[in-house]
């Protein structure tokens, strides 16, 4: 009788790259935002990074000096759409956690690596057991925020999330520039297309990504109480 036959499962390596959009004004000020939103791209491979530094190209062959690489906010019409064209072209996972500041409470909001550190637990508490399996390996590349001493707290305050929640054998996590790496800024331009939709009523650049969206949740929808 011939032995069972035992198929090993192969690890797969993923790789999950993060931004936010919004600020950490709890004052009620008028140019603060309403929203505090942090965003992930989950991507199998990297072809879109390098669909983004061939159109960087030719945006500089155009006159677009574009130095530090796209940044939603800061880039012309004209590039913003071209890089949701060039989106529009790949497969990708966006997931959204959004915190309407007013209804955070003040103890989750006593400081803002706090304030930060709540909003990535509930993020990945919801995304890593649904995307990701024990023979997976992640790597999750986040934005910096911060620099120097405040820097290194939002650091630890993603690394302690962590810890907390991945279901991975092998896990790494990475703190890059937006500017370094295509795909750190593809989350920029998605969570900032989330943004409008939520700050401003436009939905003009969410409709480009729709489709792509896994998650978009209202972490405190069922709220009641504004504090400020």
């Amino acid at each position: 009788m011939d032995a069972p036959l035992f198929i090993a499962k192969v690890a797969m390596r993923k790789f999950i790259y993060a931004d936010e959009s919004g600020n950490f004004d709890f004052s009620g000020n008028p140019k603060a935002s309403k929203f505090f939103i942090l965003t992930t791209v989950i991507v199998d491979d990297h072809s879109v990074a390098s669909e983004l530094f061939e159109l960087r190209r030719q945006l500089a062959w155009e006159g677009y000096q574009l130095p530090t690489g796209f940044h939603a906010t800061e880039d012309a019409q004209y590039v913003r759409n071209a890089v949701f064209s060039a989106l529009q072209q790949y497969t990708f996972r966006i997931d959204a956690t959004v915190l309407e500041k007013r209804k955070s409470r003040p103890q989750i909001r006593s400081t803002d690596m706090r304030f930060y550190q709540h909003a990535w637990f509930y993020h990945m508490k919801y995304i890593v057991p649904r995307v990701f399996t024990e023979q997976d390996e992640l790597l999750l590349v986040a934005a910096t925020l911060g620099r120097k001493r405040r820097g290194v707290g939002f650091n630890r305050a993603v690394e302690d999330v962590m810890n907390q929640v991945s279901t991975s054998n092998t896990s790494k996590i990475a703190h890059w520039q937006a500017s370094s790496d295509p795909c750190l800024q593809i989350a920029d331009y998605c969570s900032w297309a989330i943004q409008r939709k939520w700050e401003s009523n436009d939905d003009r650049s969410y409709q480009l990504i729709s489709g792509r969206i896994g998650s978009e949740y209202d972490l405190f929808k069922s709220g009641n109480t504004y504090y400020y």
